[in-house]
């Protein structure tokens, strides 16, 4: 087995023997880093990630770097956080917001989305972020199916987007526009306006763990996005993942990349960092290769967490960054969304010299599950080892039974042991839905893995991904890592095509490298450069050349999409299509 062990590099890594740690870890240690609201009034998320920070030793400590579209930054201390989110607070006081009530943002990545996080959290809220890009319909779904009471956006947005469906929503009381200075009529209101008429004073009322705080949408194969529910409690995994590994320190300067309407973005991109006191960075534009480089450098980023999607999008770029650019600050990468190939891990340790940790979880989980750690050899390819109070396990399940597998090498549902702070508590409106998430203790998450001798975990692909041909079980990830490794393919993506002989057969959707020609003889190269590695019986039988594979923003392949499309079937939900 091939594996990368990576020197330490400027501060130790928090997490320095992961089975002494694993073994003595308890979650009930782990809560006493956290400071609970004072007098004994409970748990909440803003008071961890911002109260404490701010009436402490913190105060004037950078919590967010905001970078502008025109490159320009704009710094918000913990106390400026502190205050802005106790005005919001004060805000939805005023509009009549109480304990459960849903409180969405449409926002790109600007302040007032941070502020309005807090905000709504410290007033019991429960707090739901949306993509600014979704269209009209799919943030119809979520607001309708979120019971939204508050809406904070900008006008344009408001015009382009709210407008169309504002008859259809009678719960929405108030819409806050963000960007505008006077009220346009009684239910759209300035925020702006209202935050100066209110107190910077906010005293947060009693909490409890298991009280709701926030809601992710996350899309189905078909049918309506369902709507995931997250507690206060939460915020321990969040801070217990952001020390182990995210491996922040104090003086880090840490950059998620991903949009809070996607769950990273809020766990990661919000709340992790600023519970362990470390300065976010928040680029206001899109993906932008040369951007992202001088990000990285100007504001000597150390700990940089991204997705696959923009990574083999760098890949794919005649750009060598740390020639081109000074990234010597930079100490680690993560990646998250869908699995990192095991080339893909090769190519960022060569062209970055820092470690790249690839990780598991799911919106359900709510925080990040089994991972890579700085401190661990590497197996390009795998997902890592199960977080510290976290029990995975590989299952056998069928209709009748539920076992666990105990030989290590078996294919097998991926589970989860209950237990951990960040578990979804419902999905919205759905309790059938939820119970089958569940066997006794076990969570059951959808995915199959494998688990080898030494414990690390390997992606198989999604359950209802998996490809029966010739009577082999084949997941997706292991034909699409073998496709990759060929020179000329840039991504790959595969399914089961049904067929009359064999079951299903795979075939493969190709996007090439720039320079490369989509001609017959390319196919078949690299249908025997599959052949060759996986055999005949799990190669593909067929391969297509396409411009690009349909992902969600989050940078999940939509392989049932490509599937849809094949066979002419339903398409299902499409709202977090990334070109939607």
């Amino acid at each position: 087995m091939h594996e990368i062990n990576y020197q330490p590099v400027l501060a130790e890594p928090n997490l320095i023997d992961y089975d002494s740690y694993y073994q003595s870890f308890t979650w009930d240690n782990e809560f006493q880093n956290l400071d609970s609201l004072p007098e004994g009034r409970g748990l909440n998320i803003a008071h961890e990630a911002v109260d404490r920070h701010a009436t402490g030793l913190l105060k004037n400590h950078v919590a967010i770097r905001w970078v502008r579209k025109d490159r320009s930054v704009k710094d918000i201390t913990f106390q400026d956080l502190y205050t802005h989110s106790n005005q919001f607070a004060n805000v939805l006081t005023l509009l009549g917001v109480t304990k459960g009530d849903t409180v969405f943002t449409l926002l790109g990545r600007i302040p007032e989305l941070y502020v309005a996080a807090f905000g709504a959290l410290k007033k019991t809220a429960v707090f739901c972020p949306l993509f600014s890009v979704f269209g009209p319909e799919p943030v119809y779904q979520r607001l309708s199916r979120g019971d939204a009471k508050i809406l904070v956006t900008t006008l344009d947005l408001y015009e382009r987007k709210i407008t169309p469906i504002l008859n259809r929503l009678p719960k929405l009381q108030y819409v806050l526009l963000t960007d505008v200075q006077t009220d346009i009529n009684n239910t759209v209101l300035s925020l702006p306006l209202l935050m100066d008429k209110t107190s910077t004073s906010f005293i947060i009322p009693p909490t409890k763990s298991d009280d709701a705080a926030l809601l992710h949408f996350t899309s189905g194969t078909t049918g309506m996005p369902k709507g995931a529910l997250h507690i206060h409690h939460a915020v321990l995994t969040h801070q217990v993942t952001g020390k182990l590994v995210l491996d922040l320190h104090p003086d880090d300067m840490y950059w998620c990349t991903a949009d809070p309407g996607w769950v990273t973005g809020t766990s990661y991109g919000i709340i992790a960092p600023l519970v362990n006191g470390v300065t976010s960075i928040v680029d206001e534009e899109e993906f932008d290769a040369a951007r992202w480089y001088s990000i990285l450098e100007e504001h000597k980023i150390t700990v940089w967490y991204t997705a696959p999607t923009a990574i083999r999008r760098l890949m794919r770029m005649n750009i060598q960054p740390t020639k081109q650019y000074n990234l010597e600050h930079l100490r680690l990468i993560l990646s998250v969304g869908e699995p990192l190939h095991a080339d893909a891990v090769r190519w960022v340790q060569k062209t970055f010299e820092v470690p790249v940790l690839d990780n598991w979880w799911q919106t359900e989980t709510g925080g990040i599950m089994i991972s890579n750690y700085r401190n661990m050899p590497v197996r390009p390819g795998s997902m890592g080892k199960p977080l510290p109070g976290v029990e995975a396990g590989i299952a056998e399940i069928t209709e009748d039974k539920f076992r666990i597998i105990t030989k290590t090498g078996k294919e097998g549902h991926l589970v989860l042991k209950c237990g951990w702070p960040s578990m979804f508590k419902a999905y919205l409106n759905e309790k059938e839905r939820y119970k089958k998430c569940f066997h006794g203790k076990w969570y059951i998450t959808g995915d199959l893995a494998s688990r080898d001798k030494d414990g690390y975990f390997w992606f198989v692909g999604r359950a209802d991904d998996i490809i029966k041909t010739s009577g082999h079980m084949v997941g997706p990830f292991e034909v699409e890592s073998c496709l990759m490794q060929h020179d000329a393919v840039a991504e790959a993506a595969v399914i089961g095509k049904p067929n009359a002989t064999i079951g299903e057969m795979v075939k493969a959707f190709i996007v090439l490298k720039s320079g490369n020609k989509p001609d017959e003889n390319l196919k078949l190269d690299i249908i025997a450069h599959a052949r060759k590695k996986l055999g005949p019986a799990v190669a593909p039988k067929e391969l297509a050349f396409i411009e690009s594979l349909p992902k969600t923003r989050s940078g999940k392949i939509l392989r049932r999409l490509l599937k849809a499309r094949e066979l002419g079937l339903p398409e299902g939900d499409l709202s977090t299509l990334e070109s939607s």
